[in-house]
């Protein structure tokens, strides 16, 4: 290249300041104009960065600030928690009833939230709204302690879990970004019948409190929490009912997660939490083998015409128990009637047209990271299981039959109600995680896993 072409191509004093000027503008567009977008700020880093990042957050969200135990939680100190009505840790009672009197008035202002963040009713009817909801809690909500297993929602079985009969959308309670919209908090309620010992209430079933990764440092959990405290209040009920794997001021009972593989070679090759050790694949094929077909006479799925029939003998069994729903007609359809890929419910029908039993249980997908064949991975979840002429057993192995057949990968259950009949005798083993149950607002004694007959689905 000759001299003149070097001095062509060199930036005259013009386009020298004008580059200068380009490269300020690029560097003051990190200056903040109002509230920062975090997400604008963390996006921009290099996708390494921010895989470490969201470990980091993960690991935190894990540690010593959330007791997975007990004894951990003697050691705790719950900020929060300590200002609500809720029994403190070692307290017993042996009364019933409010811990603090319903007050006539209630906040009319929302909570203040960080600058930057504002509050959203979302309106779950609208497709778009739902996908936003879902895309946030698949990206942020619940996944297993190795950052493996991640759950992954379907629209459907969002609109089955959030929309029951009398759902509410300002209990539907979303935080969003000011400057581009987007969802990064979310929590629901859905009002529901509870009976608690003898006494039926009228209270609200929190459930799916999410917040998004990047902004676990910045407290919003409380928020949302008094949130939609707030927003409960303004509908006179001043009682809920909420489960969480970790503990906080006070379970009012602990129970415990069993499972029983139906794939047992995918969960070897995902290396599913819980599995039994020492166990080839070979062995554990042979082991865990389920029969081709069921055997109670008489199984079949749920039908429209069976909802009252099945309203009876679901009333009927939960009185037994002394945390239970009481269901609705319309909420019996609504939770058990067959959805594609979300619920599945099988009953018996007798002699006399009435039905004698039943068997249901929903669907979670999850999805397998950073693994170099199976992306995806299905549990079925026990709901209910109820009746008065099949051998429980038998009616349970037909329903583990049923949930392979339909190509789920696992079945867990929880030690509730009467379930520690059938889960020893039919190979499920118990995992290391518990889920407590609470009531906020509402003091009682505490009860066994076997006298909870209440199952909410999150």
């Amino acid at each position: 290249m000759t001299d003149s072409n070097l001095l062509d191509k060199m930036p005259t004093e013009e386009e020298s300041l004008k580059g200068s000027k380009k490269k300020q503008k690029e560097e003051e567009a990190w200056k903040p104009q109002g509230p920062r977008d975090p997400f604008a700020m963390l996006d921009s880093l290099p996708e390494a960065k921010q895989q470490e990042i969201q470990r980091a957050l993960h690991l935190f969200s894990l540690g010593p600030s959330l007791p997975k135990t007990l004894q951990q939680a003697k050691s705790h100190t719950y900020r929060f928690w300590d200002t609500q009505p809720v029994p403190r840790l070692g307290d017993s009672f042996v009364t019933h009833g409010p811990i603090v009197e319903g007050e006539a008035s209630f906040r009319e202002e929302p909570y203040s939230l960080p600058p930057g963040f504002s509050w959203d009713s979302l309106d779950l009817s609208s497709p778009t709204v739902l996908r936003e909801l879902c895309t946030l809690l698949n990206e942020n909500y619940m996944e297993e302690d190795d950052n493996t297993i991640r759950c992954e929602f379907s629209l459907e079985y969002l609109q089955w879990a959030l929309q029951p009969p009398n759902w509410l959308p300002q209990w539907n309670c979303g935080v969003r970004v000011h400057t581009n919209n987007k969802l990064v908090g979310f929590i629901a309620a859905l009002p529901a019948e509870v009976r608690v010992y003898e006494t039926d209430k009228r209270m609200a079933q929190v459930k799916l409190l999410c917040v998004h990764k990047k902004l676990r440092l910045k407290r919003m959990t409380p928020v949302l929490i008094r949130e939609l405290t707030r927003r409960v209040n303004q509908q006179g009920l001043h009682q809920a009912v909420y489960t969480a794997g970790i503990v906080l001021p006070t379970p009012l009972s602990s129970c415990r997660y069993w499972h029983r593989p139906l794939n047992p070679r995918k969960l070897t090759e995902v290396s599913y939490p819980g599995l039994r050790q020492n166990m080839n694949v070979q062995r554990a094929l042979k082991f865990y083998r389920l029969p081709e077909v069921t055997k109670t006479p008489g199984l079949r799925p749920l039908t429209n015409e069976d909802v009252v029939g099945l309203h009876s003998l679901l009333q009927a069994n939960l009185r037994k128990f002394h945390l239970s729903s009481r269901l609705s007609l319309q909420e019996v359809e609504h939770w058990l009637l067959p959805r594609e890929n979300v619920i599945d419910t099988y009953v018996v029908e007798g002699d006399a047209g009435t039905l004698t039993d039943v068997v249901s249980f929903y669907g979670v997908s999850s999805r397998v990271l950073n693994h170099p064949v199976h992306t995806g991975l299905r549990a079925a979840h026990l709901l209910y299981v109820a009746g008065t002429t099949a051998d429980p057993v038998d009616l349970m192995e037909d329903a583990l039959v049923l949930a392979k057949s339909k190509g789920f990968d696992v079945f867990s259950a929880l030690d509730v109600m009467d379930n520690k009949s059938f889960l020893d005798n039919l190979k499920f083993s118990v995992m290391d995680k518990s889920l407590h149950y609470y009531l906020y607002n509402w003091m009682c004694p505490n009860m066994s896993p076997d006298e909870v007959g209440l199952m909410f689905p999150n």
